[in-house]
């Protein structure tokens, strides 16, 4: 396993999990797991892995990545990278966009333990520069995104949550391509297979550096940070129960 190390702190280089059983970041992980250690991998490395293991099989932009190491093997994987969409960027930070990156891939091992979801991703966020990080949670998959709200990430919505009209995803005839090169290739043999009226995601921020840097780029932030109570995000049966013709 390839393992970059280049401009990371030495103590993030190769990162030993002392505290696996007891932290507080994200609960705790069971002790049968020990040792645990997360290295910094490289960008070829992390995206033949999530392409390999992540439901979504493909290859996102990659910006950092690291991995989970439990007794000499590679279980776990999260990369973080810019944004496919530069609107994203400015909504979420409109006087610096370059400052926002996303949590865009994550798997980790069914072997591995309660927990060990938050647990990882706790600690990849305080390996990042001072950043905005976005993700989204997919309810089309069965996920409302509880592993960032473990997190204490700030729930932002959803996607569309303002539009009037609905929007439709254009679905590939070929499973590992984007909807936007389905649409981009159109009917045939390599283009769209059907279209679907589009499930909201539900969205996600956090922020990362030292406190004062955590601070200044919460201040920055676009997105808000609402009540996920008062303002749950809509249930797919909601939205796919509508007609798509």
């Amino acid at each position: 396993m390839n393992v970059k190390n280049a401009g990371m702190p030495a103590d993030f280089r190769l990162q030993p999990s002392l505290d696996f059983g007891h932290g507080n970041d994200g609960g705790g992980v069971n002790n049968d797991m020990l040792p645990a250690l997360i290295s910094v991998l490289d960008s070829k490395t992390a995206g033949q892995l999530v392409v390999a293991k992540h439901y979504l099989h493909r290859r996102p932009p990659i910006s950092h990545a690291f991995g989970m190491h439990v007794r000499g093997r590679l279980l776990g994987v999260v990369t973080y990278g810019t944004p496919a969409s530069r609107h994203l960027q400015m909504g979420a930070c409109p006087s610096d966009p370059g400052k926002v990156i996303e949590l865009n891939r994550l798997w980790l091992d069914d072997e591995l333990p309660h927990n060990s979801e938050s647990w990882f991703v706790s600690r990849t966020l305080k390996m990042l520069p001072p950043r905005i990080v976005v993700s989204y949670a997919d309810p089309l998959h069965g996920h409302f995104g509880y592993i960032y709200r473990a997190l204490n990430f700030q729930y932002a919505g959803w996607t569309d949550m303002d539009r009037k009209t609905p929007r439709y995803d254009y679905i590939p005839l070929d499973n590992t391509k984007h909807t936007r090169e389905a649409f981009r290739d159109g009917p045939g043999l390599s283009g769209v297979a059907f279209r679907r009226r589009r499930v909201a995601k539900v969205k996600y921020w956090t922020t990362t550096g030292n406190r004062t840097e955590r601070r200044h780029m919460a201040s920055i932030c676009g997105w808000p940070s609402l009540n996920w109570k008062q303002l749950p995000p809509p249930e797919p049966a909601q939205i796919e129960g509508e007609a798509t013709a």
